[in-house]
């Protein structure tokens, strides 16, 4: 019973505790109240749960235990602002807060719960990074560690900026509301839900499945619902055409065993044929509103994938050209990383490793190393191929990609044939 309670309890924290975070702190306009009886509530059912069993409807419970809390919470709160406004009240005598509420004007009629805590995430009162990562950590319903290799920054630090981000919507109460005019925050909110997609596409974390299917889903969610917000943005519509064309391709890349199938070796009737025209019919939409951008550009590249028969079919060359495009627009080395294997199938692996090794700032990135591994392999060096590889393996946290990195490192030891390029997600911040 102890497994099972084990199993629901995680299930119940990745699955389920952002929406109910979200219902509280709409309910009770307190973020951080809500999110810490929530985790209270957590840690209640990993004491309780093994001996008395798995509640009919854990999310249920773990609304109703939080809610519970929050409320004997504030009763506390209120019992104590009562008694010291009788003992001193020139102590309170005009020091109450201020309510925040000229800082956004409410439109209560647009979107759900999540979207409003999103969007109190996204607040302009909060730098970008904490922005992102308190986003990730309340909606997303990502760990701290998941989102601190999001950021490729150490845990620790990742945990103090959520800290300081919730401590500032606390003291400053910025409430939670959807304001009328979002445009300030949708560059925010597109890069946190591209980032929740890509922990969907390839976890970070320590878990037994290369991608989370829950996660990349309700980016898509989230993201067609900031759509119907703001119809008109171009590339909110670039970022769901490029979430769509990923998502098409889940079903083909683990095979039947759990493990890693490269992009090339992909058996593409498994792509989601119907999810690709969805995405081509989005992308159409996006590249006809006005401007160019990051998300656009990545979606046309994730469409040159996808209407390539065969991955000898790709139009390398314009990926490559696409990728420059980016580079000049959005700069940063994982963006060169990625036009690099781009420039591998075009001009071959010496050219593409030259630049690769260039790159500053992605010693701490297992992909930049696995990336060298299958360069270094395909110019004719295994040796240092396999080093490389198990450079990638010390920093890599899923076992999936262990499992793949490992393979890779005896395909160095046995001497076999250059293999595909490994399947590198694109990741741009």
């Amino acid at each position: 019973m102890a497994d099972t309670a084990g199993s629901a309890i995680a299930r119940l924290a990745r699955e389920e505790s952002g929406r109910v975070l979200a219902l509280l702190a709409a309910r009770f306009d307190d973020v951080d109240l809500a999110d810490d009886c929530v985790q209270d509530a957590l840690l209640q059912a990993a004491e309780t749960w093994p001996t008395r069993g798995v509640p009919d409807n854990p999310p249920a419970w773990l609304y109703t235990v939080a809610r519970n809390r929050i409320v004997d919470q504030l009763r506390l709160r209120a019992s104590r602002r009562r008694r010291l406004s009788a003992a001193a009240p020139e102590l309170l005598a005009g020091n109450e807060p201020s309510t925040g509420l000229e800082l956004i004007v409410d439109n209560r009629e647009l979107g759900d719960e999540r979207l409003r805590l999103l969007l109190l995430c996204c607040h302009p009162a909060l730098d970008r990074d904490a922005q992102v990562a308190l986003t990730l950590r309340l909606v997303g319903g990502l760990t701290t560690a998941e989102i601190a290799a999001a950021f490729l920054v150490s845990e620790r630090a990742l945990a103090q900026r959520i800290v300081r981000a919730k401590r500032k919507i606390r003291d400053a109460r910025i409430p939670l509301t959807i304001p009328a005019d979002i445009d300030g925050r949708v560059g925010v909110l597109l890069g946190v839900l591209y980032l929740i997609f890509n922990e969907g596409y390839l976890s970070r974390g320590a878990t037994p499945s290369l991608v989370r299917l829950d996660l990349a889903d309700e980016a898509i969610r989230l993201t067609g619902q900031l759509i119907e917000l703001i119809p008109e943005n171009g590339e909110a519509h670039g970022l769901l055409a490029l979430e769509m064309f990923h998502r098409a391709r889940f079903g083909a890349r683990l095979d039947v065993a759990g493990d890693l199938v490269v992009l090339s070796e992909q058996d593409r009737s498994h792509w989601d044929a119907t999810m690709i025209e969805r995405a081509r019919t989005v992308l159409q939409t996006a590249v006809a509103c006005p401007g160019v951008g990051v998300y656009r550009i990545q979606a046309i590249i994730a469409a040159l994938h996808a209407g390539a028969e065969t991955a000898a079919d790709t139009d390398w060359a314009a990926i490559v050209d696409l990728y420059r495009i980016l580079e000049r627009i959005d700069p940063g080395p994982v963006v060169v990383l990625n036009r690099a294997i781009a420039v591998s199938m075009v001009d071959g692996p010496e050219t593409a490793l030259a630049e690769v090794d260039a790159i500053d700032g992605l010693t701490d990135y297992h992909l930049w190393h696995a990336t060298r591994g299958e360069l270094l392999y395909r110019a004719g060096d295994p040796a240092a191929a396999a080093e490389a590889f198990r450079n990638a393996l010390s920093l890599a946290d899923n076992p999936v990609e262990q499992r793949h990195l490992r393979s890779r490192i005896d395909m160095c030891s046995a001497g076999e044939e250059p293999g595909a390029m490994s399947d590198l997600p694109d990741r741009h911040r």
